[in-house]
């Protein structure tokens, strides 16, 4: 009080400038007080008469100001400087009330100014860790994440990370960098990152420092090349041979695997032993010639002289004349002339009746139409054989049921009868689906396929068996021959084609198609590469295709040229991947192709093996589809109740796992699935909850966001993502529940949710978990396939050669809208073949028969349209 009145009172000096309002030179700022050591503030002002301290709304006691006068030098204006100390014990006093400010107010004779406010704290630091990173094991090229998250303080922590005790620097190191939220990424692990990483947070008060995480970069062995064959071991008859291996591609280190297989490989040989040649028998004697001598032979065939072993030595012809017999040399007689003249007459007969032979033939031949080999695919019918009974509606369609118990399947039809007219491709008056003649023709098909356990069974002998999924739930198999037949995995859209004649005739192949999940296979990824597809094996390997087969498989990617570089992998004998075709490149082999279109990939292959699809973004805007699905618990018998969001990559095969996952959890659908577009950007995903009613829901999040980390996602390699939001209702009687989720990639774009569900009852979205895939896994046979195998046939006799115009598989495969590969079709034997394999493979079972016979019958359009130009 006595504070106050002195500076209300207070009379200017003497020298002070009239009408001057004082200014300060110095205000008090922030402080903070560490410990329990005072802090001081000051200010300075001119021209001021009397300056005096306000803290949190009171005048500071006069006797606690420290007052200094000076004159400015450049003003000759009176100068007055103030100070003061604050302890601990003030601002304690006022703790948790609001924070502690002190002002300065200087006075003069023209009025009064106050300066800025200045804060003061006390800081601290506290001792634990609201995160500390922990230890890990990474493969090399690997992303890696260490969180960190200071304790609290004021001033807040600022954070550093020691690798070994020495300071990491982003500015030195390409490789490395520092989150807004003070994790530590490395993009890509290399083994000079295999170290003690420890996250130090530091403030005025303290410096902490967390436990150390141990990061150890494994590399996986890898095989070398083999070498050279040794020679065999034995100069002459049956020995071994050998080649060898060594895990040194790279050497396997920090406890990376080590290579699986033989590094020793040995195989049988024989060296050919040479063999001398020995003379046969002497001939008898040849009767005593005109010449008066005789002859006899010999040969060097007992044994022959064979594999470097040296020739028969001595002469193969003995001559000697023939002094004991009577030698006369008598000319020929008139008998022999005779004789001569005869066989010239008989051998003239012999040319003038083969001359006159073909002369006919030609005059036949040249009377027969031009075309008669080439007969119309459209005047036969065109029905489907299928598991589907025809419809109603369209009833030119006729479909047969095939027995598949019996050995061979009859078809009631004709064949393509000859057309008048010399059209490659004749039109019939008819609807173009007619129904078939009254001909017969037979086809044979495979038997069923082998039971689960006794193809398991047999499947288990086998060297590879080691490396495939146990259990049936995500393999089918079959027995096929060269009518070919269809594997498929239901509910994944996973299926394998082999088309008729790709297995060589009086051959019978018991196939498999399985399903691996991520954690099974290590599939290894470098840089910015992603896994786009499931991984997928077909076999047995080394099954020798005269055609390919056709591996049709889901992907997540939004494709496009300047953002992917797509890549179809395929793990060898040896267990390496290799990269066998870059999409959108000029393939290097025949031996595989893949048609990418906006769901699923159509990999053509003559090899069976083991598949899976790799992209490297090219750009920041490459992204995959993430599916997003919420589910919750079906029942509820406590106040807590979680929700859980899934963050997929957008195949059908990760689907299906997380709803057997869900069924078993006694989870729930609550909300129609939602698809994310997630960037290449290094941003995490982050997912919060909104808009719950308070007085019904409260969430036991204590942060504001949950957050999945960007390597996570984008690896491809965890199929089950998600978050739960653990949520208490107030109340027992409490079942309906309202709420927003929002889904988002920080600077990205984002999905919301809006929830409103009555957790006792609602199944609105139950029936959305019923697959909508439904089939038999292993169709053999014509079974299998939309198109009937004689429509077939004719189809490929008729468009494979070239036509007029183009009238040939060129033309109809612009009309299915395959014409972007055309090169690849051009290089097979047969490019219609490949068309229709193609069509089988994206249309089965569903297709429309109707729209592939409508392009056929096109083509045959415009051959016809051509012949009669031609004509007139």
């Amino acid at each position: 009080a006595g504070a106050q009145q002195s500076a209300t009172v207070a009379n200017p000096a003497s020298g002070a400038a009239p009408d001057l309002l004082p200014h300060f030179q110095l205000e008090p700022e922030d402080v903070y007080i560490v410990k329990n050591k005072a802090v001081s503030l000051a200010c300075r002002a001119t021209p001021a008469t009397q300056i005096y301290f306000k803290c949190n709304g009171e005048w500071v006691h006069q006797g606690d100001h420290v007052t200094q006068h000076s004159t400015d030098r450049s003003t000759g204006l009176p100068v007055m400087e103030v100070r003061i100390e604050v302890t601990r014990q003030q601002v304690e006093k006022i703790f948790g009330l609001e924070e502690y400010w002190c002002q300065c107010v200087a006075w003069s004779s023209s009025g009064t100014t106050k300066s800025q406010k200045a804060f003061v704290r006390i800081a601290y630091l506290r001792k634990n860790f609201e995160q500390e990173p922990t230890a890990r094991e990474v493969s090399i090229e690997q992303g890696i994440v260490l969180p960190c998250r200071p304790p609290e303080g004021i001033p807040p922590a600022e954070v550093e990370w020691l690798r070994n005790e020495e300071l990491v620097d982003p500015a030195l190191d390409a490789n490395v960098y520092v989150t807004p939220e003070h994790s530590l990424v490395l993009r890509q692990a290399r083994l000079a990152d295999t170290a003690n990483y420890t996250c130090v947070a530091k403030n005025i008060v303290a410096r902490r420092r967390s436990a150390s995480a141990a990061i150890t970069v494994y590399v996986n062995g890898g095989w070398s090349t083999w070498t050279q064959w040794s020679g065999c071991s034995t100069s002459c008859g049956r020995g071994w041979q050998k080649r060898s291996r060594t895990c040194t591609n790279p050497t396997p280190l920090n406890g990376g695997a080590f290579c699986e297989g033989q590094n020793v490989q040995k195989t049988a040989c024989t060296t050919l032993c040479p063999v001398d040649g020995a003379w046969s028998e002497w001939s008898k004697w040849s009767e005593c010639g005109a010449e008066c001598t005789h002859w006899r032979s010999r040969e060097c065939s007992e044994p022959a002289p064979r594999n470097g072993g040296r020739d028969c030595h001595g002469p193969e012809l003995d001559t000697r004349n023939c002094t004991s017999e009577i030698c006369t040399h008598a000319a020929p007689g008139a008998e022999d002339v005779a004789l001569y003249v005869g066989l010239v007459a008989v051998a003239v007969c012999l040319v003038l009746l083969l001359l006159v032979g073909v002369l006919v033939y030609c005059r036949k031949k040249g009377g027969l139409d031009a075309d008669v080999a080439d007969s119309s695919i459209l005047t036969a019918g065109f029905q489907p054989v299928s598991i589907k009974p025809s419809k109603a509606d369209n009833p030119s369609l006729l479909t047969i049921q095939p027995d598949l118990s019996t050995t061979t399947m009859t078809y009631q039809g004709s064949l393509c009868p000859r057309q008048d007219g010399p059209a490659k491709l004749q039109l019939p008056n008819g609807h173009l689906l007619s129904p078939l003649g009254a001909g017969r023709h037979t086809l044979h098909h495979s038997s069923p396929a082998a039971e689960g356990a006794d193809f398991v069974a047999r499947l288990s002998t086998q060297s590879y068996f080691r490396s495939l999924p146990r259990g049936t739930n995500n393999m089918a198999y079959g027995t096929f021959n060269f009518l070919g037949g269809r594997l498929m995995i239901p509910n994944t859209g996973i299926s394998l084609l082999i088309p008729p004649d790709a297995i060589p005739r009086g051959k019978i192949y018991e196939v498999y198609l399985t399903l691996h999940k991520q954690e099974e296979v290590r599939l290894p990824l470098a840089g910015c590469q992603t896994l786009l597809s499931p991984i997928v094996s077909c076999g047995p390997p080394g099954v020798l295709l005269t055609r390919p087969a056709i591996l049709a498989m889901g992907h997540c990617v939004e494709a496009s040229a300047e953002n992917w570089s797509i890549r179809l992998k395929k793990q060898s004998c040896e267990g390496t991947w290799e990269d066998v075709l870059q999409l959108g490149a000029e393939p290097c082999t025949e031996l595989y192709y893949c048609q990418l279109e906006a769901q699923a990939c159509y990999v053509f292959t003559e090899q069976l093996g083991r598949f899976a699809l790799v992209g490297e973004s090219l750009s920041m805007a490459a992204s995959k589809r993430l599916k997003l699905v919420l589910f919750a618990p079906a029942a509820c018998p406590s106040l807590e109740y979680n929700i859980r969001v899934y963050c997929l990559s957008d195949t059908q095969d990760v689907l299906k796992e997380v709803i057997h996952l869900e069924k078993q959890l006694g989870g729930q659908l609550i909300g129609a699935p939602r698809v994310l577009h997630f960037k290449d950007s290094y941003h995490n995903l982050r997912l919060s909850i909104h808009d719950m009613p308070s007085s019904l829901w409260k969430s036991k999040l204590l942060a504001s966001y949950q957050e999945i980390p960007f390597y996570h996602i984008w690896s491809g390699l965890q199929p089950f993502l998600h978050c739960t939001f653990t949520l208490e209702r107030l109340s027992t009687s409490t079942c309906e529940l309202a709420c927003k989720i929002w889904v988002w990639q920080v600077e990205g774009d984002g999905q919301s949710f809006t929830v409103n569900f009555n957790i006792a009852k609602d199944t609105r979205f139950s029936d959305w978990l019923v697959p909508d895939e439904v089939g038999t896994p292993a169709l053999v046979g014509p079974s299998a396939f939309k198109i009937p195998f004689l429509i077939r046939q004719k189809i490929i006799s008729s468009l494979d050669p070239p036509g007029t115009r183009g009238a040939d598989w060129r033309t109809l495969a612009q009309k299915l809208n395959l014409d972007s590969h055309l090169s690849f079709f051009a290089s097979k034997a047969s490019p219609t073949a490949m068309i229709l394999n193609l069509w089988e493979a994206r249309h089965f079972p569903n297709g429309n028969l109707s729209q592939l016979a409508a392009a056929v019958a096109e083509v045959g359009k415009q051959d016809g349209a051509l012949f009669s130009e031609a004509e007139c």
